[in-house]
């Protein structure tokens, strides 16, 4: 026995240490934040995903001017100038779409921020706004949409507005924002602005 605890012994001395279970390390505070339960869901992720294109679309809205404060990225501005531009309905929502992809990869929360700087807290002039925005399209696309305006605004010079609506559906097929459409916009934003202010002071 004594011979056979011996070459037990020397055995063990020529094979070395028996090898040491690998240490299992906690998990990195990176590969804990990307655990299943830490991403984004597929709903936070799809209204996520309306909200960035609906910002695109809201931006599509704006003057170039205020284009020109919020400093975009040079593609996001050119492809909201390009979808100013577009008159048929189907080709300004595949325009609006590219927007909304573009929305994706800048940053969305400066952007949203600077838009919401630019506007106000005030959601009345937001109202106002697209409420002269919706005039100027029903008269540029209903002729008839002039002689219900005039009738409800006395002070309109329709002389002027014929002329100018004549000259924006002329121009619908320029490259970018129209001249006249600006000018027709900013006539209606003045003159419903004074009729507003003189409602109040009555």
């Amino acid at each position: 026995m004594d011979r056979y605890h011996s070459c037990l012994r020397i055995f063990a001395t020529i094979a070395g240490p028996k090898p040491k279970k690998p240490v299992q390390h906690e998990r990195t505070m990176s590969e804990l934040s990307t655990r299943p339960e830490d991403r984004p869901s597929k709903t936070q992720r799809k209204q996520q995903m309306h909200e960035r294109q609906a910002l695109g679309a809201k931006l599509v809205e704006l003057n170039a001017e205020q284009l020109a404060r919020l400093a975009l990225p040079e593609q996001l501005y050119e492809s909201i100038l390009q979808a100013q531009a577009i008159r048929s309905h189907e080709a300004r929502r595949r325009q609006l779409q590219f927007i909304g992809k573009l929305m994706r990869n800048v940053d969305y929360d400066s952007i949203r921020r600077a838009y919401e700087a630019l506007l106000g807290p005030s959601r009345a002039s937001i109202a106002f706004m697209h409420r002269c925005e919706r005039l100027r399209d029903q008269l540029i696309d209903d002729e008839l949409a002039l002689e219900r305006f005039v009738h409800d605004q006395p002070d309109a010079d329709v002389q002027w507005l014929r002329e100018k609506l004549r000259a924006v559906r002329q121009e619908r097929a320029a490259p970018r924002l129209a001249h006249h459409t600006r000018e027709l916009y900013r006539y209606l934003h003045k003159l419903l602005q004074t009729q507003d202010k003189a409602r109040g002071a009555t």
